[in-house]
């Protein structure tokens, strides 16, 4: 059985999709599945068992220069490569409607949310089976049903599972002898998402001597961790990694600290110990799913001012949280 996924973007969300393709391989022991997704996150899909071929797709940066994209032919291109591939299912799991529409160009049956539970009702005129499924639940609990009902198996009672942690755990011997570390993710997209560099200062100030690594993707995030980095001995600004790359440093973390950003999702899906930081977000629907996964949330203090959560608590709640790890390694 062939089944082709819509779902393109952001890293998060990719990311949320994983536990229905490990909930359809069980069910569905011959079951494939290829991917549309967006160029930035391709590296993603290729890590679980069940992804045939990875399909990328530029929308974000096709819509930023159109004329270029007409001229060269790629979006023709993408198009026409589509257009010839037969499933017997095309499952859009995004819900939006440069989604929905991407499920028109392949052959085969196309399902999705109906209008009453979909992001963007016009995009459930795009599928012939539409498919009723609760809002009021996590985004990867969402996507499980949808599966379930467009694939027709009984979904399990258990939590999901993403099904990559394995793909990094081939542990090099620079990670069997490495002492423990923490990784801090300190880079978001939105300012109203950032805890304070004070504040991430005092909490690394707090945490020494154990060894703290910094990533970082753009350029002005790197200028932060130099920042957060200057003055300690303890802390690692890391070199500029690819996603997966980034991957591994986090499968081999003694625990995470992150605000409200990809990569927290994808230290859930290695299944490492997190601790998320939110302000504006509402962990409930979107935030951190899977084991080990701990969040702080700013409108405790009655604000959603990310500076109203302290080092001191975030301190008490990490140590809390190695702690309890420690405790379940030795078990």
């Amino acid at each position: 059985m062939k089944v082709l996924i819509v779902k393109t973007s952001s890293m998060g969300d990719v990311i949320h999709t994983l536990p229905a393709l490990t909930d359809a391989i069980r069910a569905i022991p011959n079951i494939q599945f290829d991917w549309v997704v967006e160029e930035g996150f391709a590296q993603i899909p290729t890590w679980h068992p069940a992804v045939g071929q990875v399909i990328p797709v530029a929308l974000r940066r096709w819509k930023k220069n159109l004329r270029s994209t007409l001229k060269n032919r790629e979006w023709q291109n993408f198009k026409n490569k589509l257009a010839q591939s037969h499933y017997h299912c095309v499952i859009d799991a995004q819900g939006l409607i440069k989604s929905g529409l991407l499920t028109r160009i392949p052959q085969g049956a196309r399902h999705g949310y109906d209008r009453h539970s979909i992001k963007e009702p016009i995009a459930s005129y795009c599928y012939q089976y539409k498919h009723a499924v609760s809002k009021e639940q996590h985004a990867v609990e969402r996507i499980r049903q949808l599966f379930s009902k467009a694939l027709g198996y009984d979904l399990p009672n258990q939590i999901g599972d993403y099904g990559i942690a394995s793909h990094f755990l081939n542990v090099t011997e620079t990670n069997k002898t490495e002492a423990p570390y923490l990784m801090f993710l300190h880079a978001t997209t939105r300012d109203n998402k950032h805890w304070p560099e004070d504040h991430w200062r005092s909490l690394i100030e707090k945490m020494a001597p154990m060894t703290i690594k910094l990533p970082w993707g753009a350029p002005h995030e790197y200028e932060r961790a130099q920042r957060l980095a200057a003055g300690f001995s303890h802390v690692e600004v890391l070199p500029k990694l690819s996603l997966a790359e980034v991957a591994e440093q986090l499968a081999h973390a003694q625990a995470i600290v992150s605000v409200d950003t990809g990569l927290s999702h994808l230290a859930a899906a290695l299944n490492r110990p997190n601790l998320t930081l939110y302000g504006p977000t509402d962990p409930g629907l979107i935030g951190g799913y899977g084991k080990n996964q701990h969040y702080l949330m700013a409108s405790s203090h009655q604000s959603k001012d990310m500076a109203t959560l302290t080092p001191e608590e975030v301190q008490e709640q990490l140590l809390a949280l190695l702690t309890k790890t420690t405790q379940g390694s030795e078990q």
